[in-house]
């Protein structure tokens, strides 16, 4: 892709981004703000409670997997301009919107609970793992630059395969990070996020299981 394409993809990206974001915090203001629950004392959570700590499960798992599933939504806008599938191309648009919307919440959440989008430490320490970023993969199961370079470069079915597997090493890694934040996040709406993820990731893996088999390829 030229540098020019590549442009145009990450404000597109960045547009819809904004988008999503301002509609979750307009989502999230209309769960959290109740008259009779309000409190001069305190931030309120989602749930109705104190808000999480900087350093909770709750707001690493916020931060972690937004950066996470953006990878999946750049991953999937790309392949669906190189495939004319129409299974994979609706299988991306799926994750496009899922994803996109949930990464929307967790960044409003983080916003309603006055805690910073990003932070100094180190990815996955919320799970108590250490992580050494390679090639712009930061965290387990995502893709390096190499691989989206590749995903970039393929078309037809070539794409289709590469995508089934960069998107179910994602998923892979993705659910279990959901089913620890499910464990042991302290706010209902981080737990009922997470649990919905676990699922919705795992029943996607075997789909694209049966999507490689029927192109001849293995997982």
């Amino acid at each position: 892709m030229t540098s020019a394409g590549r442009t145009v993809g990450t404000r597109r990206l960045a547009v819809a981004g904004v988008a999503v974001l301002l509609l979750a915090l307009g989502l999230v203001a209309l769960m959290v703000v109740r008259p009779s629950s309000a409190s001069s004392s305190g931030s309120a959570s989602p749930a109705g409670r104190s808000a999480p700590a900087d350093g909770s499960v709750d707001a690493g798992f916020a931060r972690d997997m937004s950066v996470h599933h953006q990878q999946a939504v750049e991953m999937s806008f790309i392949v669906r301009d190189r495939t004319d599938d129409e299974d994979v191309r609706r299988l991306a648009y799926d994750i496009i919107n899922t994803q996109a919307n949930q990464r929307g919440m967790m960044l409003g959440w983080l916003e309603m609970w006055g805690l910073p989008k990003s932070s100094a430490v180190p990815p996955m320490r919320w799970m108590g793992h250490t992580v050494t970023p390679h090639d712009g993969a930061l965290m387990p199961g995502m893709a390096t630059d190499a691989q989206l370079d590749a995903l970039r470069a393929a078309k037809g079915q070539e794409a289709e395969i590469l995508y089934l597997r960069l998107m179910t090493a994602h998923h892979t890694a993705g659910a279990e990070m959901a089913q620890a934040a499910a464990d042991s996040a302290t706010t209902d709406a981080i737990r009922n996020l997470a649990t919905g993820m676990v699922r919705g990731q795992r029943s996607e893996i075997a789909l694209m299981a049966d999507m490689l088999h029927a192109r001849g390829a293995r997982p």
